[in-house]
């Protein structure tokens, strides 16, 4: 239950946050400095990265996926790690060195302005799509603490994702990250020593799990039959399947490489060196956020039916064990353990460090496409024109997140009750199928692909992802996006 001393937790603990952004906000003086910094040190950089990676999908979205199907949620972070080292290790220096202020600016260096305007346009599908997600992330954590409507708890998300971006830019990413980072460890480190301690180890959790099963209605729903089926689905990395599970993974991995967000990060260090150790230090801290809160939804698990579930019981005559709670969906499970398993204080500043995450992530997130909106699209289309821009490049990158905001409201209500993680790899995915290929051969190969070859690879990836996503084709729809964009990309170039 929501009490008086977690609500002054949470107001406190955002506030924080709010009061970093507007204090590097008021260092922002031109456009250059508010999509770029400039001068960040590796903790910045790791700040930056980390405050828009691990958002609502790697905690509420990793225990979600943890409630259902276990240890494979781990896949989520373990997968945005290993973007983040290669990002550092592999692709730092040659973006660094490009000049360039954008990954879609890489790409208009070698395949011309329409290869760059159609990879702007598909690349934002993918970046709106985690927006989307971060704001059913946030309605979801809103709507839970404060018993507001969905639509009323999408408008307070938007709102603040948007007081932590407009005013602070890269720098508001970076410094919130910092404080994030402390407090996103302190809140999971509670959090996964609260599970040992009430759950009595792993034996007392897998044991807790095994007895929710032992509820015939619960066991059919979830399409479980028998204890090994249980350890099958909830003690495997790879229980969705191998290649399900590391496709999601690989999702991960190969979109954090070439997504305009984690690349600002990359550009805003004070050099190469820092920009790769601010990389490989967000590499080491992310994977324990994510055990920490696959460790939570496995609990949860084994304490907790849904909605739907207790309706298949009560609809068949039974009753629930003493003391089964009940949650609406699988996504409350994160903010439902912190209210009722650790201390109120504690609790207070979980929930506010849980919200501020998925905010911070969204702010980030927005921040990337409307840097893109801005340079990419609109610059282009002004050009094409041949009409000078009325506006100032800042205030055409503040309007084009608020507009950004707007549709991600209106989209959300179309994909709610799909699990987060899903979107997440979906749309880092994306990402990959569209640009992955053309950035890399633009960064090392500059002159072996024709631009329209590079034009037609991302609109067929990106259409094949999409299709196999829709149609739900196994194993992944990485796979079938990633595959058609090589593919073109070759018998194109041949031609």
């Amino acid at each position: 239950m929501l009490t008086t001393v977690h609500i002054i937790g949470i107001l406190l603990t955002v506030g924080v946050l709010l009061a970093v952004s507007i204090v590097s906000g008021r260092k922002v003086k031109d456009a250059r400095s508010f999509t770029t910094g400039g001068k960040a040190g590796p903790w910045m950089v790791c700040g930056a990265i980390l405050g828009t990676l691990v958002g609502g999908q790697s905690t509420i979205g990793t225990a979600q996926l943890a409630f259902s199907f276990g240890l494979s949620a781990w896949w989520f972070t373990i997968g945005a790690a290993l973007g983040a080292l290669v990002l550092g290790l592999v692709y730092a220096k040659p973006l660094r060195h490009s000049g360039c202020t954008t990954v879609m600016e890489v790409v208009r260096q070698r395949y011309g302005r329409r290869a760059e305007t159609v990879g702007s346009v598909l690349f934002l599908v993918g970046i709106f799509i985690s927006i989307t997600s971060q704001l059913l992330s946030s309605s979801a954590m809103i709507t839970s603490l404060f018993g507001l409507s969905t639509l009323a708890s999408l408008l307070v998300g938007a709102v603040l994702i948007a007081l932590l971006v407009l005013f602070g830019g890269i720098k508001s990413a970076g410094a919130g990250g910092i404080v994030k980072l402390v407090l996103l460890y302190v809140s999971s480190l509670a959090a996964g020593i609260a599970v040992w301690r009430i759950g009595g180890g792993l034996a007392g959790i897998r044991g807790s799990v095994e007895s929710i099963y032992d509820i015939p209605q619960v066991a059919s729903l979830n399409g479980i039959d028998g204890v090994e089926a249980i350890h099958r689905r909830y003690g495997s990395l790879l229980a969705r399947g191998p290649l399900k599970d590391l496709g999601g993974c690989l999702s991960l991995a190969l979109g954090v490489v070439c997504t305009q967000t984690y690349a600002q990060a990359v550009w805003s260090a004070a050099t190469t060196s820092k920009a790769r150790r601010g990389a490989v230090l967000c590499a080491a801290l992310i994977p324990l956020i994510g055990a920490a809160c696959t460790l939570v939804g496995i609990y949860m698990r084994g304490h907790y039916v849904t909605a739907d579930e207790l309706a298949a019981v009560t609809a068949a005559g039974g009753t629930l064990p003493a003391g089964i709670g009940v949650l609406e969906n699988s996504l409350q499970a994160f903010p439902t353990f912190i209210l009722g398993h650790l201390p109120a204080w504690l609790g207070g500043i979980a929930l506010g460090t849980l919200l501020i995450n998925i905010l911070g992530c969204g702010s980030g997130l927005v921040l990337g496409a409307a840097t893109i909106v801005t340079r990419d699209l609109l610059g282009n289309i002004l050009t094409l024109l041949r009409r000078p821009p009325q506006l100032s490049p800042l205030a055409q990158t503040r309007l084009s997140i608020v507009a950004l905001l707007l549709l991600g409201i209106v989209a959300s209500h179309f994909v709610q009750g799909s699990f987060i993680n899903d979107l997440g790899f979906l749309s880092l995915g994306l990402r990959a199928a569209v640009l992955l290929l053309p950035l890399s051969f633009a960064l090392w190969l500059p002159n072996r692909l024709k631009a329209q070859a590079v034009t037609l690879s991302m609109v067929v990836g990106s259409a094949v992802m999409l299709a196999a996503g829709l149609l739900h084709l196994p194993p992944d729809p990485m796979y079938y996006g990633l595959a058609a964009s090589a593919l073109t990309l070759a018998a194109a170039n041949r031609r």
